[in-house]
């Protein structure tokens, strides 16, 4: 059996550039992962093994790999930075106990390290500080250090201090031992000698390891009096100090270094083994049961027990499908039968991997605290729980924040369209923040995703991976027509021409029905002047006319026909006759009725730092948005709105821009109401001549 106290499952997450796919390079070198060192900015990096991370320079998808440090094993993940595939982050940070947030020593915290830490904060996860890049011009550890004080509202615990910036930047003191680590200019990370420290920072080494033994020993109460009375704490002691606090998110231990020339990283490493916790040092999973209601049992790490496994992230290769798991609970092996607890159907395992990135090793069992990717699943998407089926349990499952950008797509040719569904489907199912639907109006497939750089590289992939050329068109609002007031008509329809012909009669009440309620019909007719039969031909006549109404051709919502009397013929009335018309009676009726054109209102939830409010709340107000609350945060103020789908594209962008890219939001359709009169008029013009130039 594995010993549990030494894995270390841990996550490598910042903001763009700060360094995180570097970093992980030079980890997999110093375990002995790997022996030459691909750079990101050369394209040859290890864990960015998709065309478009190695051409972009930046992390798309998170990679996973297992490195064994000091006698203990670590399962890391890189994962992205950029924005649009925070949810890779937040997916990851579910999986994990620990955490390295890396952090550009000249760009300090920026926009998506704050998004991260929210993430991180959220899942409970302990993390380590990596101040990276500060061989940098303008590299300042101090000022970092005060900006995840202040931007993050994080306590950062200093275990080592640099040794010169920029330039002169050659290794780092460590506080516990006050020793310093020189690394000479070869660029190899075991180039490096253990010394004393230089004597102009005897002051700095003092006074920050004085503030490092103070904040741990408030860990512990018996430490904390021995040190007032003036006795030092021992280094483990200390140590152990430091990894309670840690473990209860209480600070932060914070290093220093230059993963690009290879300065720093060991005593990082270090960190991880000495204060990030092992699986069974984390709160355990809730269970839920297959109602989905809480049981108040909890996935205990044991792999004697129930297995208990967490789909997290699914991703398509030439060999098929690999579901990456977090084993909770039990042990897995090959040919296992395990309960899918979401779709209720049974799963055999037919290959167990270990991930190297790319690269995989064959396995014949993994246990709790172990994650690998598993081979053969027929029927898994991300966030479905594995369960023992004679002991089935769900783990709480993952929420993923909807799309927020839609384009339309259309195959340049049939070959095209034959393999475009198979191929979309593959990618929804590896990604939980992408969809695809077909719009029904315009029987275009429809993209949606989380900003425009997400979708680009989707049909990216498309292009590249799949071979599957697409035209991108513009996206289009899904616009609604009502009726404003109450229509009491009359219309006949009648038609002979030899033989038997066509006869019916219809006297009816138009008039709006509740907002959200849809179509509504109902005949109040007595005495058999319209026989019952009918009524349901004249339904169908006023429901299909619905399809399109009569000022932009977009679908009719929330009216109600009333049925109040009519007349027919013995010989010439007929279902069909009745059906044509009500047809008729809508034509004739819905222009009298005050027709007006609906837009889709959106539900915005916008998150801004403090200094950016009054511009984000002025530019919601020119998008004719409704500001419906301010609530504060930590870190910023969250303001949610009513805007109109319309004015919201391409609103990422401008947030960015507004906010230094600090900014983030999502959106989610409410309910429709009426245009302005400006806009209606825009849009009946704009259908006028989209149907001019189909038929010309």
């Amino acid at each position: 059996m594995t010993d549990l106290s030494k894995y270390r499952n841990i996550g490598i997450f910042a903001h763009v550039d700060a360094g995180k796919t570097t970093t992980t390079e030079r980890i997999l070198k110093l375990t002995g992962k790997i022996h030459k060192i691909g750079e990101v900015h050369e394209g040859e990096s290890t864990m960015d093994f998709m065309d478009q991370e190695a051409e972009r320079g930046i992390t798309i998808q998170s990679a996973a790999t297992t490195a064994f440090w000091k006698e203990h094993r670590f399962n890391i993940i890189d994962t992205p930075g950029h924005v649009d595939f925070t949810i890779e982050v937040y997916r990851s940070l579910k999986v994990l106990d620990g955490g390295i947030g890396v952090f550009c020593g000249s760009g300090g915290v920026e926009p998506q390290s704050e998004t991260n830490w929210r993430y991180a904060n959220e899942s409970g996860v302990a993390r380590l500080v990596y101040v990276n890049k500060l061989d940098r011009i303008g590299a300042d550890f101090y000022n970092v250090v005060e900006q995840v004080r202040n931007v993050l509202g994080a306590k950062p615990l200093v275990m080592v201090l640099p040794i010169g910036f920029e330039d002169s930047f050659t290794g780092v003191v460590d506080l516990l031992t006050r020793k310093a680590w020189i690394w000479d200019d070869s660029g190899d990370p075991f180039n490096y000698t253990i010394q004393d420290p230089p004597a102009d920072m005897a002051d700095k080494v003092e006074e920050w390891r004085g503030k490092l033994i103070e904040t741990a020993v408030e860990q512990d109460d018996e430490l904390m009096m021995m040190y007032l009375e003036g006795e030092e704490p021992s280094i483990d002691d200390l140590k152990r100090c430091i990894r309670k606090g840690t473990i209860a998110l209480d600070f932060f231990p914070t290093y220093a270094g230059s993963s690009f020339k290879n300065k720093g990283v060991q005593l990082v490493l270090d960190g991880v083994v000495d204060y990030l916790p092992s699986p069974t040092e984390v709160d355990p999973q809730p269970e839920v049961d297959l109602e989905g209601n809480e049981t108040g049992k909890f996935a205990i790490v044991d792999p004697s027990g129930p297995v208990r496994a967490l789909v997290f992230k699914i991703m398509d290769d030439r060999f098929g499908a690999l579901n990456f798991v977090r084993v909770y609970s039990g042990t897995l092996k090959k040919g296992d039968t395990l309960l899918n607890t979401f779709t209720g159907k049974n799963e055999r395992v037919g290959r167990m991997v270990e991930m190297h990135a790319n690269d995989r090793t064959e396995i014949e069992s993994a246990q709790a605290g172990d994650i690998v990717a598993l081979i053969g699943l027929k029927n898994v998407q991300t966030g479905h729980t594995l369960a023992d089926p004679d002991s089935p349990a769900t783990l709480e499952p993952m929420v993923f924040p909807d799309p927020v950008i839609s384009i339309a797509i259309a195959p340049k040719n049939k070959a095209a369209a034959e393999k475009l569904g198979v191929a979309l489907s593959k990618m929804v199912q590896e990604d939980p923040s992408f969809r695809m639907e077909t719009d029904q109006e315009t029987n275009e497939t429809i993209l949606k995703g989380m900003g425009e750089l997400h979708l680009d590289i989707k049909v990216d992939i498309l292009r590249r991976t799949h071979g599957i050329d697409v035209e991108v068109g513009k996206p289009q609002v899904a616009y609604r027509e009502s009726i404003t007031m109450p229509v009491e008509d009359s219309y006949t329809h009648k038609k002979q021409s030899g033989g038997s012909g066509q006869y019916g009669k219809v006297d009816y009440t138009i008039q709006p029905n509740e907002p959200g309620a849809g179509f509504a019909f109902e005949s109040v007719v007595v005495g058999g002047n319209v026989p019952r039969e009918f009524w349901p031909a004249i339904e169908k006549g006023f429901r299909e006319s619905m399809d399109r109404g009569v000022l932009a051709g977009y679908p009719m919502v929330d009216v109600k026909v009333t049925l109040r009397d009519g007349a027919f013929h013995a010989v010439d009335s007929s279902a069909i006759a009745f059906e044509i018309a009500a047809k008729g009676a809508y034509r004739q009726s819905i222009p009298k009725a005050g027709p007006q054109i609906l837009e889709p209102i959106m539900k915005v939830d916008v998150f801004v730092p403090d200094d950016y409010v009054g511009d984000v709340i002025g530019d919601l107000n020119r998008r004719r948005a409704m500001v419906k609350s301010q609530d504060r945060a930590p870190i910023g103020v969250r303001i949610k709105a009513d805007a109109p789908l319309s004015e919201m594209f391409g609103y990422i962008g401008d947030l960015r821009t507004m906010t230094s890219g600090r900014g983030q939001f999502s959106m989610e359709f409410s309910h429709y109401s009426p245009c302005p009169k400006n806009v209606a008029d825009q849009v009946i013009k704009e259908a006028a001549e989209r149907k001019k130039a189909q038929q010309g």
